[in-house]
């Protein structure tokens, strides 16, 4: 037999009342998924990003040679209408910066990224291999 618990909506427990509230804020971080694709090309990175815009967007090689990657929350808060009221509100968004180590064999001059239907695509192209030269004796003098 499982035990049962019993919760009293109208007596919040001690914990409750202490961590829900304004003084210690929740933390509602959370990263976007990212999909990882390859061919015999290029890496392709596909980052969810709904509703962001390019403009909100920022891909670059740092200084050790990671792909950054950054969202940025450059949204305005706009005035609420006074005739509705939310019981409860999840829809947000938050500022995400990632760096990823890139394989060896990408072409890090030639990365490129857009923003489609919600998803923030990176393309790694891979550098080409060059192409095995054949075996020849030299000839000793």
């Amino acid at each position: 037999m499982l035990p049962v618990m019993f919760k009293n909506s109208w007596f919040p427990t001690m914990f409750e009342e202490f961590l829900n509230n304004d003084i210690m804020p929740r933390a509602n971080t959370t990263a976007p998924a990212v999909n990882v694709k390859e061919d015999e090309k290029a890496y392709t990175m596909e980052v969810a990003a709904p509703g962001i815009k390019k403009e909100f967007c920022r891909v670059n090689i740092n200084d050790d040679g990671n792909l950054n990657i950054a969202i940025e929350n450059k949204m305005e808060h706009k005035e609420e209408e006074k005739k509705h009221h939310y019981l409860r509100r999840e829809f947000s968004y938050t500022n995400y910066e990632q760096s990823y180590t890139l394989p060896e064999d990408v072409d890090k001059e030639n990365i490129s990224a857009k923003v489609e239907h919600g998803i923030l695509t990176v393309t790694l192209p891979r550098l080409t291999k060059e192409e095995a030269k054949p075996a020849r004796a030299i000839q000793i003098q």
